[in-house]
């Protein structure tokens, strides 16, 4: 199976029967970004041709996958679209936050994400561009690297020591720049500091030239909900720029924490809750 260091597709990682190797076929294709042929699929699965069709006619049965006779080729079905989207009405802080994401885009000007943990990695659920917009790998649904990306290691300092090292253990330290993180020791030493400082950096860690301040957004009891950052690029402006945002940075997220404890985030911290 294909596996990705930039948030594809990871690989068989579940155990769960028949269920769990249909959606790990649905996986690698979503993971190709475009239509996808039944022997491109073949040459990257574990699974025998018999085996691989059947999944795959299952799935386009069901509208999980769409397949395209002319071109002969399959991609993400309208059901799952459906479901996607009633997902992320119901189980995300994007409509939570929204207001307060425009709010906060408008008084910096800058690059506004909105990101929550998937297992080990950052999922990006919201973001409003810039006034002068730049092109960065960050996009609302977009899975990225916890270790490298200013949401992510904020997110990551905040959880309890022993989701910290289940996450730490599950990072590639792959490096994306020459500012990139490289070890587990050095990213526990930047998750001391973030602790400390309440509010963290990305400093070109996963794409040269892109920079941002980051906050995480927590509960009342101080679990992780999701977190908060505005980006730039370093021909804009530089880290201590960014630095001056914290107080709305803070603002906003707290603002975001008292909405969504009236909304569906219990104000407790458990395995299944957190997904690690």
């Amino acid at each position: 199976m294909p596996k990705s260091t930039k948030g594809g597709y990871m690989g068989r990682v579940t155990g769960d029967g028949t269920v769990g190797k249909a959606l790990e076929v649905l996986d690698q294709v979503a993971a190709f970004g475009r239509p996808v042929r039944f022997g491109e699929l073949l040459a990257q699965s574990d699974f025998p041709k018999p085996t691989l069709y059947r999944f795959v006619q299952t799935l386009t049965n069901q509208q999980m996958l769409a397949y395209d006779p002319e071109r002969q080729t399959y991609t993400p079905g309208l059901r799952l679209v459906r479901l996607a989207h009633t997902a992320w009405d119901q189980s995300t802080l994007a409509p939570v936050a929204r207001p307060h994401l425009d709010a906060l885009s408008r008084a910096v000007g800058e690059t506004v994400h909105l990101a929550q943990l998937d297992h080990a990695q950052v999922l990006y659920i919201d973001k409003r561009n810039a006034n002068k917009p730049v092109q960065m790998y960050s996009q609302a649904g977009k899975v990225g690297p916890a270790y490298c990306t200013g949401v992510g290691k904020v997110m990551l300092a905040f959880l309890d020591e022993d989701a910290i090292e289940s996450v730490i253990e599950q990072q590639s330290f792959h490096g994306f720049t020459e500012h990139t993180l490289d070890s587990a020791d050095a990213l526990r030493a930047e998750l001391h500091d973030i602790r400390q400082n309440g509010y963290g950096f990305d400093r070109e860690e996963h794409e040269p030239g892109i920079i941002c301040v980051a906050m995480p957004i927590l509960t009342s009891a101080g679990r992780v909900l999701g977190a908060l950052s505005v980006t730039s690029t370093t021909s804009r402006t530089n880290l201590a720029g960014l630095e001056a945002y914290v107080p709305i940075l803070r603002e906003t997220a707290d603002k975001i924490t008292r909405d969504a404890q009236n909304w569906s985030f219990p104000d407790y911290q458990t395995k299944e809750t957190t997904g690690i």
